[in-house]
C-alpha cells in the first residue's frame, strides 16, 4: 500500500517540478515509513513483541475476507464489526470511512468522505446505529445507518478532559466502545503509551449524558498505559486491554476492579463469545484463543506481510460459524479465519 501511495504522489511531485517520477521514490518511501511508523506506535522495548507460547489454533485462512468490485478499494483497516442485522462492517482510514458487506462478504455500499481523522473504534448498538471512534480528532460519533450524525462525545480536534464541574467535555484520544444490554455506553480513551495522555473508560448514558469514569496512567489496578479495546462478556463485566501494560483488566460497569489477566506481546483488542474468547496482540502478530476465564489456549499469526502475518492485528470481531475477522492497521488488510 505504502508503494502504491508513493508512485502516486512521486507522480504528482514529478508533473509539479518538471521531473521524472521515479527519481522522488526512494526519499517518499522513507518519509512514509517513518510517518507510518510514527502512527502505529510500533514499541521499541523488544519485550513487549515477544509472542505467547501456545499450541497451534486450528483454524485456517479464508482465501478473502470481502469481496470489492472493480475500481473499488478500501485503504488501511482500523476496525471491523458486524451489525444487528449480520451485515459486516469496516472502519477504514481511508477516503471511505465505512464499508458494509453482507455476512458472506459481498460489497453493498461505503461512505463517510473522509469522515474521521484516524479512525480506530467502531460498535453498533441495539437498533443498528454506528458508534465509531476518532482517536486523531479526539470524538466518538453516533451515525444511523444513512450516515447521519446523530450524536457527538469530545470536541472535535481538541483534547483534553470531561469534567462537568468545569464545563469541559473533551475526549483524549478515544480509542474503542462498548455498549451494555441497557445501552450505556463505555469509551476507552488514551493511545498513547507513556507519560502523557489520560488513559481511561469514560461512562455515558445511551443519551450521552456523562455517568463517571475512571482509570488514569500508572501501571496499577483500575490504572492504564494504553486502553485500547473493550468488550463486554456474558455476566456483564468489561474487559479492557491495557496493551502497553501487556494486561486484561476485567471491571464492573460501576468501574469496581475485579482482576486483571497478564499476557505476552501487546493485548489490543477482543471479541467474547459464548465458548470462547478471541484476543489479537499487536505487533506481536498474533490471534490468540482464550477459555473464558482469560487462559490463553491456543495461537496463529506471526509478524509480517504474507497471508495469515500481521503487520499489527489491531481489532477483532466474530462472525457466524465460530469465525474470526482481524482488521490489520500497518498491513492495510482484513483476513478472515475459519475453523479447520
Amino acid at each position: 500500500m505504502i508503494a502504491q501511495i508513493v508512485n502516486k504522489v512521486s507522480a504528482v511531485i514529478a508533473r509539479w517540478a518538471g521531473g521524472e517520477p521515479g527519481r522522488y521514490s526512494s526519499g517518499l518511501i522513507a518519509l512514509l515509513l517513518c510517518a507510518s511508523t510514527a502512527v502505529a506506535q510500533r514499541p521499541t522495548d523488544p519485550a513487549l513483541l515477544v509472542p505467547e507460547s501456545a499450541p497451534a489454533l486450528d483454524y485456517a485462512l479464508a482465501p478473502s475476507a470481502v469481496t470489492l468490485p472493480a475500481g473499488v478499494t478500501m485503504d488501511a483497516t482500523a476496525n471491523v464489526a458486524f451489525d444487528p442485522s449480520g451485515h459486516l462492517w469496516v472502519l477504514t482510514r481511508g477516503d471511505k470511512t465505512f464499508f458494509e458487506f453482507t455476512a458472506d462478504g459481498t460489497f453493498i455500499r461505503s461512505f463517510g468522505d473522509k469522515l474521521f481523522t484516524r479512525s480506530h473504534g467502531l460498535r453498533f448498538d441495539a437498533r443498528g446505529n454506528i458508534w465509531a471512534t476518532d482517536v486523531g480528532g479526539h470524538v466518538v460519533v453516533k451515525l444511523d445507518r444513512d450516515g447521519r450524525v446523530l450524536l457527538t462525545l469530545g470536541t472535535k480536534g481538541e483534547a483534553g478532559d470531561w469534567n462537568e464541574a468545569t464545563g469541559s467535555h473533551k475526549l483524549n484520544q478515544p480509542t474503542d466502545i462498548a455498549i451494555a444490554a441497557n445501552g450505556d455506553v463505555f469509551v476507552t480513551q488514551g493511545h498513547t503509551p507513556g507519560p502523557n495522555g489520560d488513559a481511561r473508560v469514560l461512562k455515558f448514558a445511551p443519551d450521552g449524558k456523562f455517568i463517571k469514569s475512571w482509570g488514569g496512567k500508572g501501571s496499577g489496578p483500575g490504572q492504564f498505559q494504553v486502553a485500547h479495546g473493550i468488550a463486554i462478556d456474558a455476566k456483564g463485566l468489561l474487559w479492557v486491554a491495557d496493551r502497553e501494560n501487556q494486561r486484561v483488566q476485567i471491571f464492573d460497569q460501576n468501574g469496581t476492579f475485579v482482576r486483571e489477566l497478564h499476557y505476552k506481546g501487546l493485548p489490543c483488542s477482543l471479541a467474547i463469545g459464548a465458548r470462547n474468547v478471541f484476543m489479537v496482540n499487536g505487533f506481536a502478530g498474533q490471534l490468540l484463543k482464550l477459555d473464558l476465564d482469560g487462559k490463553v489456549l491456543a495461537a496463529l499469526g506471526k509478524p509480517g506481510t504474507a497471508p495469515g502475518e500481521f503487520g499489527e492485528a489491531h481489532m477483532i470481531a466474530l462472525g457466524p460459524n465460530d469465525t474470526v475477522y482481524v482488521a490489520d492497521s500497518v498491513n492495510a488488510s482484513l483476513q478472515k479465519f475459519v475453523p479447520r
